[in-house]
C-alpha cells in the first residue's frame, strides 16, 4: 500500500486545574494515514519530563469543534466564552480526570492537514488489512 505523509503538529495548551488556575502545557498531535481514524496526542506540562499519551478519534476532534462530542473516557467541546476560540478536551481515565484547553484554530488546521492526506469518508480504503491481521495474530500468540 502506498505510504502517505504523517501529519504532526505541536501546539500550546493549558491543563485547567480550577477556574482560577491553569498550567501551561505542550500538545503534540500526530496522524498516521495507516491508522486513519486515530490521532495520537501527547501532553506534557511545561517544565515536566512526564508525557501522557492518548489516542483520540479524528472524527471526535472534528465534531468537538462544532459542539459537544464524545462519551466515556474522552469528551470534546468548544469554549462558550465570548470572543474565545478554544477547544476543551476532557480525559477521564479510571484514576482521575484532566481538563485540557487548546486553541481551536490550531486543532482545525491540524485536522485540515489530515484531511488533505486522507479525506473523511475515505478511511476504509487506507486500512492495511494484512498488517492488521498480522498484528492480531502476533498479539494472540
Amino acid at each position: 500500500m502506498k505510504s502517505l505523509k504523517t501529519v504532526i503538529r505541536g501546539l500550546p495548551g493549558q491543563l485547567v486545574v480550577s477556574h482560577e488556575m491553569s498550567l501551561s502545557m505542550s500538545m503534540r498531535l500526530q496522524y498516521e494515514p495507516s491508522d486513519p481514524y486515530a490521532v495520537r496526542a501527547a501532553f506534557a506540562v511545561v517544565g515536566s519530563d512526564e508525557t501522557v499519551e492518548w489516542i483520540i478519534g479524528r472524527d471526535l476532534l472534528a465534531d468537538g469543534l462544532e459542539g459537544p462530542a464524545g462519551e466515556g473516557d474522552i469528551r470534546v467541546w468548544p469554549a462558550e466564552e465570548r470572543d474565545v476560540s478554544d477547544l476543551y478536551i476532557l480525559l477521564s481515565p479510571p484514576d482521575g480526570t484532566a481538563l485540557l484547553k487548546a486553541p481551536a484554530w490550531e486543532i482545525k488546521t491540524f485536522l485540515q492537514e489530515t484531511e488533505a492526506v486522507v479525506p473523511r469518508g475515505a478511511e476504509p480504503g487506507r486500512i492495511d488489512l494484512d498488517a492488521l491481521l498480522a498484528h492480531l495474530i502476533i498479539a494472540e500468540g
